[in-house]
């Protein structure tokens, strides 16, 4: 079955994690970092889903899964060690048609975690479709030497570009000429050299 790639946007969107340990905190993290509303199920929490919790980043209810946890949730993400308990979640949250993610289980999930490479508001995500998690690995660190951080700045210009291109009257087929044009690896290319040239002129 192909995936469909696809950004989602899930700032206040109710989101589950089943579970505290180190990995469940790896999926909060990034749930947090998109403006997700986290609630976090697990008897136990690492020292940092801990202090989430403590400033009010989570809500964090240490105890076991009910199944009423579910209700009203956007996506979950199951990170226990229990094999049995994930399978409850994922029936669970298909009857309630709930996203589920079991970490290290493909067949019980609805989406996967891509490898992903940030630079800013740049994001390239890899997926192998749960069929080799350390292939994706590879290709992201591979990615990642190529897309610099520079990137993030470059895109952040960009973006400016954009919107006063966008704000001036230009026929849209020069318009699109223009931003494919800025775009390209020769305007990186140039970018860089400004930035060298600038950091040389600034005095020490």
């Amino acid at each position: 079955m192909s995936l469909f790639p696809a950004f989602l946007k899930i700032a206040s969107r109710k989101c589950l994690v089943v579970g505290a340990g180190q990995i469940g905190e790896e999926k909060i993290r990034g749930l947090l970092a998109a403006g997700a509303y986290v609630r976090v199920v697990a008897p136990h929490a690492t020292d940092r889903v801990q202090a989430w919790a403590r400033e009010d980043k989570v809500q964090w209810d240490a105890r076991a899964f009910r199944n009423s946890d579910l209700a009203g949730m956007f996506l979950v993400v199951a990170a226990t060690s229990s094999p049995e308990l994930h399978k409850r979640i994922y029936k669970l949250a298909g009857l309630r048609k709930v996203l589920c993610n079991v970490v290290d289980d493909p067949e019980h999930c609805d989406f996967y975690y891509g490898s992903v490479v940030r630079r800013g508001a740049l994001q390239i995500a890899i997926s192998s479709g749960g069929h080799s998690p350390a292939l994706s690995q590879r290709i992201r660190k591979q990615l990642e030497r190529q897309f610099t951080a520079e990137y993030e700045l470059w895109l952040e210009e960009l973006g400016e570009t954009r919107k006063r291109l966008f704000s001036r009257a230009i026929p849209p087929e020069r318009r699109k000429r223009l931003l494919h044009r800025l775009a390209s690896e020769a305007s990186f290319e140039e970018f860089l050299r400004r930035r060298k040239r600038r950091s040389k002129a600034v005095p020490k």
